[in-house]
């Protein structure tokens, strides 16, 4: 047991070297930056090597609700967490294999939306098979690691979040209709952050994309939910 320990925390140190070779996040878009720490890779201390893993992937509204979700995992599994800009694309999926490999991981939970809806970012016609390629990186990384998709949150209006905004959040939803296509046939379940967030609109912050604590919490009670389910 002392040499599997051993050999696990041996691992863990030549892992942190790989964080270096991930290339900086930078989201030029001002109107997208991150809430919270910014973009980056954060990993829990793991010193159990029988203890479950799980990855967190999304942007800055997996700030808003990851640590809820560590928490509430305390004990039962280390959550990593890595907080992005990107949108579908290879290069992507070139990085998402460089984060894998942090790994392993018994459970992957994540989301890629948010910045992907201005025009000329995601090329008409690809964003199916873009996600489709994210999903399969994953697989054939960890095939027996269990995957959660989260779709894309609500975009409301700039200080009104009683509607929502009519030039984004289109794109949002047929972001999601099309993801969901791809989830429904790499057979991924799906948490719906947008129908969840859709119903309390009233707790945006009303800067059109992110959200109050009561929002997160909320989002924090999915993810939790749902990850206890597929690791038993």
């Amino acid at each position: 047991m002392f040499y599997l320990r051993i050999l696990f925390i041996l691992w863990c140190l030549t892992g942190s070297y790989a964080l270096a070779d991930l290339p900086k996040a930078v989201e030029p878009d001002k109107r997208l930056q991150s809430e919270g720490k910014g973009w980056r890779l954060e990993k829990a201390d793991a010193v159990d090597p029988k203890m479950r893993r799980i990855l967190l992937i999304g942007d800055s509204i997996l700030n808003g609700y990851a640590r809820q979700v560590i928490k509430k995992l305390h004990g039962k599994a280390y959550v990593d967490m890595w907080v992005n800009p990107y949108h579908q694309s290879e290069n992507l999926n070139k990085i998402l294999d460089r984060v894998l490999s942090q790994g392993p991981y018994d459970l992957i939970h994540f989301n890629v939306g948010l910045h992907g809806w201005q025009e000329g970012r995601i090329k008409k016609g690809t964003f199916i098979p873009l996600t489709r390629a994210y999903v399969r990186v994953i697989k054939s990384k960890y095939p027996k690691a269990k995957l959660i998709w989260a779709n894309s949150t609500p975009v409301t209006a700039k200080n009104n979040i009683t509607v929502l905004d009519s030039e984004i959040n289109p794109t949002i939803i047929e972001h999601n209709r099309m993801a969901k296509i791809v989830m429904d046939e790499m057979k991924v379940p799906i948490n719906d952050f947008y129908g969840l967030l859709n119903k309390n609109r009233k707790l945006a912050k009303g800067d059109r994309f992110h959200w109050t604590g009561p929002a997160y919490n909320l989002l924090a009670e999915m993810v939790v939910e749902s990850v206890l389910r597929e690791l038993d």
